[in-house]
Order: C-alpha cells, then structure tokens, then sequence
C-alpha cells in the first residue's frame, strides 16, 4: 500500500522559552536572540532545505495564570514573555522564502475584526498566498484583562465569540469584493468596479462593520484555517471552521479517537472528512545510533526547569499547582478548569480514562509521552504508526533551535523521502494548494463559502 507523503510543520513562538523550559540557558541554542531577524532567517533556509510545508508561531497576548500565587515564577524562568508579534516577523520571512507557509496565531481577543482582515489580506498578497491563521479564543485571565475585561469568558462562550468573529471576516474576505471586480482597466480609467464592491452592513451587540473591505481579494481569499483545540467545544468549532487542526495526544490510539470524532462532526456539517489535515505535536531526538540518541535525551533533560514545566502546565490550565504536592489527582482538579480544557482531558484519555493520574503525570506527559527518540530509521517508524492512527502531519516542537530542526530535515527527512513520506520539492501554488492538492481558495462546503456573492444584488427581472 502506497502511504500518502506527511505534512510537515514546524512549531515556534517569538520567545525566549517555547514549551522546553530552561533550555534556553544551553550553547547550542538561538533561543535568547528571538528579538533578532537573523534567527528566524536561519530558521526558514533550513525548513526550506527540508521541505517543510509551513512554519506556526504560536502566542499568547498575557501572562499565564497564576503559579505558587504569583506571576513572578513567569518572568524568572521566561514563560513566553518577553514575548513579540509574530504577525510582524512575516513579511520578512516571505521575503526570504519561496514556498514555505507561515501560520501566525491570533485571539478573537486581541484585533478587531476589520483591521485583522485586513492584515492577513495584505500578507497574503504579499507572501503569494502563503499565509496560515491559527484561530484561538485566548483562555488566559490575564489576556483578557489586557483588553478591557474584568475576566476571562467561560470556556464555551469564548467558542461562541470566535463563532461570530470568524463570520465577520469571511464576510470581508469571501463576500465583500465579487470575482473580476479588480478590473484594472487603464484605457477605461477603472481600476475597479464598483458593483461588485460590497459592504456588509455587519451588526451586533459585539461587532458593528460596514465595510467595505479594503482589500482586494488575496491569493487565497482567506488564509488557511487552523486551531489547536480538542475539548469538546473546540472539536466542534473545528469541524465546521479548520482546515488544519493541532493536536497533541499521549498516543495514536488516543489521536485516532480525537481525529474520528472530529471527521464525523466535520461530515454531519456538511463537510468532507478528509477536509481536516490533523498535525500531531512532536519532538524527535536524532542520533547515528539509539545510544546516541538516549545519551543526547539525558543532555537535554538535564536542561530542563520543572518548576518551569510545572509552572506553564498550571498556567494553562487556570489551576495553581504551586503549593500542591504533585501527588495530586488530575481527576480532583478537572471540574475548575477555564483554561485550556483539551489538555487535561487528552491526559485522561491518554491514561484509559483514568482519573487519578496525578500532577507529576500531567508534566511528565507533555515531555515524554509525544517524544521519539532513536535513529532516522526509529523515527520513520514511529511517525508511520502515527500515520497509521490517521494522523496527516506532524507539528515538530523544538527542544533547541534551530537544533532540533537541522536534524530533523537533514537526517530523518531523507529517510522519509525515500519510503515516499516526504516531498523531494515544492508543488506550486498556495499554501492550501500544497496541503490539499485542491484550490487556491476554499471548497464550497466551507461555511465561508456561503459569504461569496452573497453581497452581490440579485439581477432584475425583465
């Protein structure tokens, strides 16, 4: 049986300290020079050289829930702040690549629909149809703080915002501008026309936009679609909005569950199945021989902060595990959780439903239960029975950068490459051309889709 080739993604944020905390103390590591441009420069030659689909930046516009009482644990040991706009680091990456996607994660909290339609809009132009949104609706306290509320939402009702958000700006981005209505036609003096511009009169208690939008339609119209949440709100939002989905689950049986639920929810909303590309987050430690290997995961565990770890576990959950013995059962703490819910729930169901999986196991998953250790050979292995749970792509988390990507695009993807599981070279188009095989722009069974021409006036009968 021929396999279908993986998607290939690379998993970043512009911080000093990602998901692997205390490493950034380490010499083989750019991770302290994230304010800098020539880093990522770095970064994006190498994903390029490896054939990489696409680059995601995560990010956060908060600090974490509190840890031991307080958010000073956060600043010692740089849990994601300081932290910068990845949205600013794109056109400078586009610029520098040819046919790498780049997602960028942005809230519902954090930009205005109009001005954030806009944004991908003109980066989209610019990078030549290449550019991902990672859709969240931001679980952080303090986030929501920073924008004018006195507290986060509660977990579904942050869902129902982004509900409304993400038809706001596909009413910009599919309806607002009919095909052919950039006419730029210099003899008639009309570089547009003005019939097939439309406003969308857009009104609620939330969002009040009447456009138009200001630009042209992009490459792709609107940008790639991803999300990152598997709790049961955010499997449905899912089903009806991603294209891409970003998951990270203690095993393939527990990925094979996720991705099904998920695929059935996306068909009882009149979608396709296989219209969901799900990526499952990895780190992958190479080595000529799996002693090698082991001797280089013990290095690098070395590095490792716990009181980091523990402290970005608590944090995005909304739970404090600061003063609780580690001991503590997850099943005692999963009624509190406002914060990132699918995290908690896919220990759960990594553990066979077990609730008293405790503390120390919920730090200890995230670092080792989606971990590949060994040689080239070993890894392709391993991403095959991922593949094999239904898995489209893997999310490659660093443990150092741009480290942990070299290895991976110069030892495992030519082992990849030859068993047909990795591109040899790019395929034109746009970055949903390259992952889909399929259009530039959306299929007509997304729910944006429904917004193009629906601006348009009906023709007068005669």
């Amino acid at each position: 049986m021929t396999r279908p080739r993986l998607l290939l993604n690379a998993f970043t944020m512009n911080t000093a300290t990602h998901v692997s905390y205390g490493t950034w103390r380490r010499d083989d590591t750019r991770q302290t020079e994230f304010h800098t441009l020539d880093p990522w420069l770095e970064l994006v030659a190498i994903l390029e050289r490896g054939t990489f689909d696409s680059v995601f930046f995560a990010d956060v516009v908060g600090l974490y829930d509190d840890y031991d009482g307080g958010w000073d644990t956060h600043v010692t040991e740089g849990l994601q702040i300081p932290n910068h706009d990845p949205a600013a680091l794109v056109s400078a990456l586009a610029a520098a690549t040819e046919h790498l996607g780049i997602v960028i994660t942005s809230s519902v909290l954090q930009d205005h629909p109009f001005s954030f339609a806009r944004k991908i809009s003109t980066l989209d132009h610019l990078s030549g149809g290449r550019i991902g949104w990672n859709i969240v609706t931001s679980a952080l306290r303090n986030s929501a703080r920073n924008f004018g509320l006195s507290d986060r939402l509660a977990h579904d009702s942050r869902y129902e915002w982004a509900e409304e958000y993400a038809e706001v700006v596909y009413k910009l981005w599919e309806g607002s501008w009919d095909d052919g209505a950039l006419v730029r036609d210099r003899e008639r003096g009309i570089h547009a026309d003005p019939a097939r511009v439309h406003k969308i009169n857009h009104h609620s208690p939330r969002y009040s936009v009447e456009g138009p939008h200001l630009s042209a339609p992009s490459p792709q119209r609107t940008p790639v679609l991803f999300q990152a949440g598997t709790s049961a709100a955010g499997r449905a939002f899912a089903a009806r909005h991603a294209e891409g989905v970003f998951i990270s689950q203690g095993s393939p049986e527990a990925a094979r569950e996720v991705i099904e639920h998920t695929r059935g929810l996306a068909a009882a909303a009149g979608r396709a199945r296989g219209d969901i590309k799900f990526f499952q987050g990895l780190t992958v430690i190479v080595g000529s021989s799996e002693y090698e290997a082991r001797r280089k995961a013990a290095d690098l565990d070395s590095s490792f902060s716990e009181t980091g770890l523990l402290a970005h576990r608590s944090g995005s959950i909304g739970i404090d595990f600061g003063g609780l013995p580690t001991d503590t059962p997850i099943g005692d703490l999963a009624d509190q959780v406002q914060g990132t819910r699918s995290a908690i729930e896919g220990l759960i169901r990594a553990a066979g439903g077990r609730t008293d999986v405790t503390i120390a196991d919920f730090v200890r998953h995230k670092q080792q239960a989606t971990r590949i250790v060994g040689t080239p050979e070993q890894i392709a292995d391993e991403l095959e029975r991922w593949q094999d749970a239904g898995v489209d792509g893997i999310n490659l988390q660093y443990l150092v950068t741009p480290g942990s990507f070299a290895e991976f695009a110069d030892h495992v993807v030519p082992v990849l490459r030859a068993r047909g599981l990795a591109q040899h070279e790019y395929s034109p188009g746009t970055l949903r051309r390259k992952l889909t095989g399929a259009d530039n722009i959306l299929p007509d069974t997304h729910p944006a889709r429904a917004w193009h021409g629906a601006f348009t006036p009906a023709p007068v009968a005669p």
